[in-house]
């Protein structure tokens, strides 16, 4: 956790914690209690982007303390606030390195794996008949326009003239009985 992160955590000031690291810093060397990132740790993150304003940039680089670190500050940070705060904080840590620790039993996996398995065979399955419907469809779809086409060259009407429909004109008139007599 960064120092900023626990200072809002214990109601501090960061720059009272870091004074208060720095009066003991004998408790928090080595890097498995607490580290200073560096310019270049700070540039990848999204807060180590410049903001417009004075006295919102971070001037100096923060802290990062580990799980150890954290406990140890409850021995530097004496209010009630911060033992508060870092029970709550070391609850989790412990719960956390629980839950990545605990493994499921072997029991559940491989029922877990059993039942992918089975997954899989159905899935397979189903795409098999999925292909043999679409084989079929194909087929049938084939025999409708061979059927469809066979009719159609069945009913095609001769070449014969037809009348016409709509109104006549005189001549039209006399044209029409002369061809029926």
């Amino acid at each position: 956790m960064l120092d900023f992160d626990l200072a809002g955590i214990y109601e501090v000031e960061t720059a009272q914690l870091k004074r208060a690291v720095r009066r003991n810093i004998e408790r928090f060397e080595g890097e498995d209690f607490m580290f200073e990132l560096t310019k270049e740790e700070l540039s990848r993150c999204q807060f180590g982007i410049l903001n417009k304003g004075r006295g919102s940039n971070i001037k100096y680089m923060p802290f990062a303390f580990t799980e150890l670190g954290v406990a140890m500050l409850s021995s530097v940070l004496h209010s009630d606030v911060a033992i508060k705060a870092n029970r709550k904080i070391m609850r989790a840590f412990v719960a956390v390195r629980q839950l990545v620790l605990s493994q499921p039993p072997a029991d559940e996996i491989k029922e877990l794996q059993r039942e992918m398995t089975e997954l899989k065979q159905y899935i397979e399955e189903v795409f098999t008949d999925y292909n043999d419907i679409n084989e079929d469809t194909r087929v049938q779809l084939e025999q409708i326009n061979t059927v469809l086409s066979e009719m159609q060259a069945q009913n095609r009407l001769p070449n014969k003239p037809r009348r016409r429909i709509g109104f006549f004109t005189d001549e039209q008139r006399k044209n029409k009985e002369d061809i029926i007599e």
